[in-house]
């Protein structure tokens, strides 16, 4: 009876135990790229990855689908993992079975202003050479992936959801599946750009480092330098479409303005690239409703309604909340909606 009695205890203390925790890890790598030679302003061609690989990837043997996350503007790869929990996020939704195991890596895509725009220049770099012909191919070649487009997803948040939709228009053929949270850069909104910058600080400053007083103008020139580089005009390397005169007045470069929306817009993007997007295998992406600044709110709608003029399916969802307030947690834009459309869209071993 003694031995009965240890064996029941025994017993009752497993089913009491707690589940184990999964043995997920983040793992930090350095890319050596070749696509940022002769950069104008100091972009280092060794890039942090920052790496998930799930539960049981090392015992599995098996492949997985990768997604590949990029980060917001004045950030790079470690704030959704140190600051915002990615990585227990991903392991509460692989347990819960909103989506079967993956790898997820984040690359840093920041330069001295803020961020890359996700757009080649020969003033930032190659952008699109280093996401689609380096880091690729290294994650296919480094780790046990499913090296396939169809196996391939692509996420962001705010200039990352941005450098989402527009590495998806461009790389179509890499990536099979979009997921964009709350992108900027769709299209127009309510203010014109030139509006934003503080024109001063930028028409007075002598180094990259003096735009930082303004966040704003920070951002902007960052823009420039990408979609109207100038690699010949230092210090900001870039063609400025307007200019304040010395009596206050806002003089707009009406050809360079026109360059830079051209470009840098997804939405006039779009007669380019529809085509690109009416193969992806999924595109889905959100906004809230109450973010601060309504151009993005506007400039969303907008880009949804052009993508239907263009007959490229998709999803868009205006949601009730601000600016990156309903992205992480448990309740939040990524585990209930982003890792979802990835559990769907993605092909799977």
């Amino acid at each position: 009876m003694i031995r009965l009695g240890l064996l029941l205890a025994a017993f009752m203390t497993l089913l009491a135990a707690p589940p184990a925790l999964a043995q997920s890890q983040v793992r930090d790598f350095v890319v050596a790229s070749k696509a940022f030679d002769g950069n104008k302003i100091g972009v280092s061609p060794q890039r942090r990855v920052r790496v998930y690989l799930p539960d049981g990837y090392d015992a599995s043997g098996r492949r997985y689908p990768v997604i590949y996350y990029l980060h917001n503007l004045f950030e790079d790869e470690r704030p959704a993992f140190d600051r915002d929990g990615f990585a227990a996020l991903l392991d509460q939704a692989i347990a819960a079975k909103a989506i079967p195991p993956v790898i997820v890596v984040a690359a840093d895509f920041s330069t001295p202003l803020g961020g890359s725009i996700y757009t080649s220049s020969p003033v930032t770099g190659r952008w699109d050479a280093f996401m689609a012909d380096e880091l690729v191919p290294w994650t296919d070649k480094q780790f046990r992936t499913l090296a396939g487009r169809d196996s391939r997803g692509l996420a962001g948040d705010r200039m990352g959801g941005y450098g989402a939709l527009a590495f998806g228009m461009r790389h179509a053929d890499v990536f099979g599946s979009v997921y964009a949270l709350h992108p900027v850069g769709t299209g127009l909104g309510l203010q014109t750009m030139s509006s934003r910058p503080n024109w001063d600080l930028i028409q007075n400053a002598r180094s990259l480092d003096d735009l930082k007083a303004d966040g704003f103008s920070q951002l902007f020139v960052a823009i420039y330098q990408a979609h109207l580089p100038n690699p010949d005009r230092p210090p900001l390397y870039v063609d400025l479409p307007a200019r304040k005169e010395a009596d206050g007045r806002m003089v707009v470069d009406m050809k360079r303005t026109a360059k830079l929306q051209d470009s840098f817009l997804l939405g006039l993007n779009l007669p380019r690239y529809a085509d690109n997007l009416k193969t992806l295998r999924g595109l889905k992406f959100d906004w809230g409703r109450n973010d601060p600044n309504p151009d993005h709110v506007v400039s969303n709608q907008a880009f949804s309604r052009a993508l239907v003029e263009f007959g490229v399916p998709h999803e868009a969802e205006e949601y009730v909340g601000g600016w990156g307030d309903r992205t992480w947690g448990e309740t939040g834009r990524v585990y209930s909606d982003m890792l979802p459309f990835f559990a769907q869209k993605l092909v799977y071993e």
